[in-house]
């Protein structure tokens, strides 16, 4: 016979019990079990019997160092005579008994992991005991060890994974340990024991009190029972608490000082295992009805009749032992009720479920037909006639059980109001009277005012998204739901109470939400409705977003089921109410609740009272997130509103939510408003015949006002808003064009490229949801670019307003802006390159490019500034290098741009023209790495440029250029372009470079070019051939007083300051008083920005000293406001020198407190010494002087 394992089998005859219902638990833990064995543990077999199962197929050694091998063919034989198979409680015991402690806790692990925990296995290792360290003498070799002989005592107080035994296996035995672990174990059976007495102290105080006085006090109840220790403790607890709950925080000091022996922190120091009764409010209120305890518990159990039971789940043999049959039946009976609580859980679960889906069928059928007349005069019939409306209910099936009955609206998953499915022409009337059920459930839904708009609902539903509701939680769920009758408010409190009652005291009042909303929407009386909606709004002090929420989310749903009438009625007044609040929370909720509410409010209250009051808060409110909510408000007005006159207020809206300080205001304007405002507009006709040239106007009126000063701060918001208009004018030209009537939906039609637009600022700003989908805008911009490029724009009025109106306008508004303004530069060009990428590269290369080419004429008559013809000089060359070439990033792009760069930069060297306009281009391209080798490639073109003046402005680009620029590339690109200018023969072109020299010492790091460059300045100081060269002297003091500070400290040591003082030693012998006045203000300049920096002693006395002396020498005659200046910093400078060997001498005084030390010090006793009362003029000592 082969070798049974007995592994290879199920685990436990639990499981084989639970194969009936092929279920398998793993989260059931038995809570009964046995303690750990003792040596006469009936539960342990006997020395003498037979093993009754083989455990292991391996050979253990046991403490006593006898081998045990187990017989495979007798245990096969027994297994074979008794089909029974054995508990796991007697396979732990067999273990523990013959003391595979491993094994025993291996198994355990095993259980564990399985979610079967064994109680005898549990208790054994969670008990220190079983593993003390036997003190005294080892024991003999013939001496069985006890449970705890070759172990060593758990760290800590944790159960089985304080049983290490790999890390006490080979270590010894860590005797330093077993005193903190004796402690542990000690104050773990020390709670244990508290717990235990303050048990039996509880069942005590139940139980004390003699059936004689009981009788007693039920005779007589004027005689009062004494009251008991206990009693005392918890009602002093209550007493306290309530003292404090209610501001007498006096009284409560008094009262713990009175009770000193009491902690009032901490209910179990009152001694009884029970929980906190309620407060002492709550048990006056209910002081005439029972409260229910929570020990009236019953202890239920199910019998088993083990006859009925599959054989497979208990053995067919009687088991020989009482004790494992006893094991047996408790762990069948803990399975089955485990089961029924299973299968319990599970019933409830389905019917919640049959509640939900047969509320929402009834929801569906109201919505989607209403009821005919037909039907109205039924319920009229059965309502007037008792009999056949007995007689029918009689007949009826009643199978269902009293369920919501589908009386809900529901607002989840809902994003326009439910009467586009009827004719406008039916109206609410919500009479406050109660009505019958059969009325209720027949009367006609609720219509709201449609505007007469043309959005689509892409666009509308992603306007909705700002009202911020929140219906998918279960609070929000129940929120957006309510009833429709009596019964159903009967229904809803049975659902929110229980939620109610233990969170209000805990400041969880949204709980209350959808009581007051049903209570509100269903009471009779004006007044009681009036008073719950007040209530609702002031319902929490300082609502946080989750909290507001809930109250908008639970406010829409009232407006959707009772109509415009009472919405504006009811709801407003309690938002008019708030909207000076000095809460800032509550005025948030105010503008929130605006805009939330739009949909379902009369068109005229929606366009003059709402519209009022967000305007009023926009004026008036300091906090930003009110006014970032009052912007997203008024956006959604904008998307609802129909009356044409409000167009100039919401243009004057839009222009003074553009004027605000704060970012998210502003951010807040371009994401909703300027697109809802803009859709509104498109459909009066006049976004592009008022809106954007209202804006034009005021950028041209800007700049004719900005002679002297532009504010570029208002060009922004003007620019800014044109900006955010693109997409709005893309649509329009889409929507408009020939084409539109021939773009289908179909599956041909190929994917939007990912950077076909712009990121939009929000998703009111794509051009997607403006059109209505992806799909559809698709097949527009197919047929789009088709008619562009071959069929031309012949009847497209759009576009060719676009093409003939607003291109030459902004071109030429471009050409009137500041050159050397590099924010107008730059918030230009982000305008055109947004314009450009929105409405395509065959629009830009035919529209956009040539119109620009037409007025950039590339010859040098357009740069003779005393004819007038000086445009390549203006803005427009930065502009439409960076706004409009940059578009697209194509190789034929590229090149152009490099072409036109190259162009301009000729064209105003050779016309002696100013070079602002190639500035700002390489200034603005430059900020961008990606461009930095299309700069060099321009620049080489300079380099080698047969002219000078060419060449000449290309060193002066690279300093623009340097910076930002990698190393690796400045030492491969820049620094041999330099180097080979400076080997010309110019003496102009040497000069340029030496600012572009300057910014590699100020930005690189990288020593060999550093070198390099050190050598090249040197030769221009050192050279004879540059020693009468005066501008190339000025040139060089002013980059070294540019880049001194910021360069190598090393570099500035030894190579700035000693050149300097050579060019101040120089210049005292300069005749020429012009050359000698330029070079001493320059020197100025320079050592005024090198005096901020760390000298050190030996360059400061040796050069930087005298540096500043041969300058006050020449100040004293030429300038001397100069020399008292130069005056005072030698002598600061000397004073720092002295003072710095002082601080060397003493060893560690620092340099600062050397300089103020001593002075100050004297000052302050003398001021000190001044005074002549102690207290009343020692503040003035600290009074910073006027």
């Amino acid at each position: 016979m082969a070798s049974v394992n007995p592994f290879d089998l199920s685990d436990s005859e639990e499981e084989a019990e639970r194969r009936p219902n092929e279920r398998v638990d793993t989260e059931r833990s038995p809570s009964d079990g046995a303690p750990g064995p003792p040596p006469g543990n009936p539960l342990s077999p006997p020395a003498d019997a037979e093993p009754p199962t083989l455990l292991l197929s391996s050979n253990r050694t046991s403490p006593s160092g006898e081998g045990i091998s187990v017989s495979v063919a007798a245990t096969s034989a027994m297994a074979g005579s008794a089909e029974a198979r054995v508990s796991v409680d007697v396979i732990a015991a067999q273990l523990l008994r013959d003391q595979y402690i491993l094994t025993a806790l291996e198994f355990h692990t095993e259980l564990l992991e399985a979610g079967r925990e064994l109680p005898r296995l549990r208790d054994y290792f969670s008990n220190p005991g079983n593993f003390e360290r036997q003190s005294g003498t080892p024991p003999a070799k013939d001496q069985v060890l006890g449970p705890g002989g070759p172990l060593n005592r758990a760290g800590s107080i944790s159960t089985l994974d304080s049983l290490d035994f790999a890390r006490y296996s080979d270590d010894g035995n860590r005797e330093s340990d077993e005193r903190v672990a004796v402690l542990e174990f000690e104050l773990r059976k020390a709670k244990e024991t508290i717990q235990a007495l303050r048990a039996n102290l509880t069942q005590a105080a139940e139980s004390e009190v003699a059936s004689q006085e009981r009788k007693n006090f039920k005779s007589s109840p004027e005689i009062q029972e004494p009251i008991r220790q206990l009693e005392k403790r918890a009602l002093n607890f209550l007493v306290n608490e309530y003292l404090l709950k209610n501001e007498y925080k006096l009284s409560s000091i008094t009262f713990s000082d009175e009770n000193d022996d009491q902690d009032f922190e901490l209910w179990d120091d009152v001694g009884l295992n029970i929980p906190k009764p309620p407060d002492l409010l709550h048990l006056y209120r209910n002081c005439g009805t029972p409260l229910p305890s929570p020990r009236d518990t019953v202890d239920v159990s199910v019998g088993v009749n083990f006859g009925d039971l599959p054989g497979n789940c208990i053995p067919q043999d009687p088991p020989k032992k009482p004790d494992l049959l006893q094991q047996q039946q408790t762990e069948v009976v803990q399975e089955l009720e485990y089961q029924i609580s299973l299968l319990n859980n599970e019933k409830q679960s389905l019917a919640e479920q049959i509640k939900k889906l047969q509320s929402e069928i009834q929801t569906l059928k109201r919505t989607v037909s209403s009821p005919p007349p037909a039907t109205l005069d039924l319920g009229s019939q059965n309502t007037s006639n008792p009999s056949s409306n007995t007689t029918t209910s009689s007949t009826a099936p009643l199978s269902v059980p009293p369920t919501d009955n589908g009386q809900y609206l529901d607002i989840r998953g809902v994003s326009e109001p439910e009467t586009e499915l009827h004719p406008p022409s039916t109206k609410n009337t919500s009479h406050p009277h109660p009505q019958s059920h059969n009325k209720l459930k027949s009367r006609p839904p609720v219509k709201f005012d449609q505007p007469n708009r043309k959005l689509s609902p892409a666009f509308l539903q992603a306007l909705l998204s700002f009202c911020r509701m929140c219906s998918d939680s279960r609070l929000g769920a129940e929120v957006s739901r309510i009833a429709d009758s009596e019964e159903s408010v009967m229904l809803m409190l049975g659902r929110c109470l229980p939620h109610i009652v233990p969170n209000v005291l805990l400041a969880k009042r949204e709980e209350l939400i959808p009581l007051i909303l049903c209570t509100a929407c269903l009471h009779p009386e004006p007044k009681e409705r009036d008073q719950l909606l007040h209530i609702l709004f002031n319902l929490i002090k300082r609502p946080d977003d989750e909290q507001r929420q809930m109250i908008l989310t639970g406010c829409v749903a009232f407006a959707r089921h009772v109509g415009p009438t009472r919405v504006e009625a009811e709801l407003l007044p309690q938002c008019w109410e708030q909207i000076n609040h000095k809460y800032p929370e509550r005025r948030l909720l105010v503008a929130e609740a605006c805009g939330a509410l739009a949909p379902y409010l009369p068109k005229e209250i929606r366009s003059s009272l709402v519209l009022s009051m967000l305007q009023q808060m926009l004026t008036e409110d300091k906090a930003d997130m009110v006014r970032e909510a009052v912007v997203k408000s008024l956006g959604i007005i904008m998307g609802y509103i129909d009356d044409p006159d409000k167009y100039s207020q919401g243009f004057e809206l839009m222009l003074l939510s553009l004027g605000d300080p704060s970012e998210r205001v502003v951010s807040a304007v371009h994401q909703v408003f300027i697109p809802a405002f803009a859709a509104w507009t498109t459909e009066l006709g006049t976004l592009h015949t008022a809106l954007i040239p209202s804006l034009l106007a005021r950028i041209e009126k800007l700049l004719m006002q900005g002679e002297h000063g532009l504010d570029e701060h208002k060009l922004h918001v003007f620019l800014s808003a044109l900006q955010s208009l693109i997409p709005p004018l893309f649509a329009v030209v889409l929507q408009n064009a020939p084409f539109t009537s021939r773009a289908k939906l179909d599956g041909d039609t190929p994917a939007i490229e990912v950077t076909r637009f712009p990121r939009p600022a929000s998703p009111l700003q794509d051009v997607a949801t403006l059109i209505g989908s992806r799909e559809m805008l698709g097949a527009l911009l197919l047929l789009y670019d088709h008619q562009l490029e071959l069929e031309g724009t012949t009847g497209w009025d759009s576009l060719l307003w676009v093409v003939n109106q607003l291109l030459p306008q902004l071109i030429d508004i471009v050409s009137r802006i500041n050159v050397t303004s590099s924010t107008c530069v730059h918030e230009f060009s982000r305008f055109f390159w947004r314009f450009c990428r929105t409405f395509g590269k065959i629009f830009t290369n035919t529209k956009v490019k040539p119109q620009f080419q037409e007025i950039l004429r590339l010859s040098e008559e357009n740069v003779d500034v005393s004819a007038g013809n000086d445009i390549l000089t203006k803005a427009t060359v930065p502009i439409y290098a960076t706004g409009v070439l940059t578009c697209y990033n194509q190789e034929e792009d590229r090149k152009l741009l490099v072409g036109f760069l190259e162009d301009v930069m000729t064209t105003l060297s050779l016309s002696h023209a100013p070079l602002d306009s190639l500035k700002a281009s390489f200034v603005e391209l430059g900020a961008n790495p990606v461009y930095h080798e299309l700069l060099l490639t321009v620049l080489w073109y300079g380099v080698v440029h047969t002219s000078a003046l060419v060449r000449c402005t290309a060193a002066r680009m690279f300093e623009l250029v340097l910076r930002g620029m990698s190393e690796a590339l400045v030492d491969r690109r820049a620094a041999p372009a330099l180097i080979t200018l400076c080997s010309g023969p110019e003496f102009s072109v040497r000069i340029s470079t030496i600012p572009a020299f300057g910014t590699i010492m100020e930005t690189v790091t990288q020593k060999e070019l550093l070198e390099r460059v050190k050598m090249q300045l040197a030769s221009f100081l050192e050279d004879p051939q540059y020693q009468d060269q005066h501008s190339l002297h000025m040139e060089i003091i002013r980059t070294f007083g540019r880049v001194g500070p910021n360069a190598e400290p090393r570099f500035r040591d030894e190579f700035v300051l000693p050149h300097l003082h050579k060019l101040a030693l120089a210049n005292n012998s300069q005749a020429v008083e012009s050359k000698r006045i330029d070079i001493a203000t320059q020197l100025f300049e320079a050592y005024s920005a090198l005096s901020c920096c760390f000298i050190s002693e030996e360059v400061m006395v040796n050069h930087f000293l005298p540096g500043l002396r041969c300058l006050r020498a020449d100040m004293e005659q030429l300038s001397p406001e100069h020399e008292v200046i130069l005056s005072s910093m030698i002598k600061e400078c000397e004073i720092k020198v002295e003072n710095r060997g002082m601080a060397d001498a003493q060893g560690s005084m620092s340099i600062a407190s050397s300089l103020v030390g001593e002075d100050a010090k004297t000052k302050f006793l003398s001021k000190m010494g001044q005074l002549t009362t102690s207290g009343a003029m020692l503040a003035n000592v600290f009074q910073r002087k006027k």
